[in-house]
């Protein structure tokens, strides 16, 4: 997660998925400037399903399956790197551990 995710979710994500002022948290609850708010998930539930990559919301959204990317990489100019979504998909199938 301290490696490949958080800065990935830094550079990508946080603008708007922080509290208390990021408009997509303020809409759903989700905090993705750290562990425990990416780990808790939305006003809706968990986002990541540890060991399943396929049936989790984060990697969902983030690989296009649940419609377009939804993310805050899909309001950017550059998006996710299909190498970015890859390290989404093994830190989830890996068990999404802090380290």
């Amino acid at each position: 997660y301290q490696h490949d995710i958080a800065p990935v979710l830094e550079s990508q994500c946080v603008e708007c998925h922080s509290s208390p002022d990021g408009s997509a948290y303020r809409a759903i609850g989700l905090e993705l400037d750290s562990y425990d708010g990416v780990i808790k998930g939305s006003i809706y539930g968990p986002i990541i399903i540890a060991g399943n990559s396929r049936h989790s919301i984060l990697n969902m959204l983030v690989e296009g399956r649940a419609g377009r990317r939804e993310c805050m990489a899909e309001q950017s100019q550059q998006g996710l790197s299909d190498e970015q979504i890859d390290l989404f998909s093994d830190w989830v199938n890996q068990g999404a551990s802090k380290n």
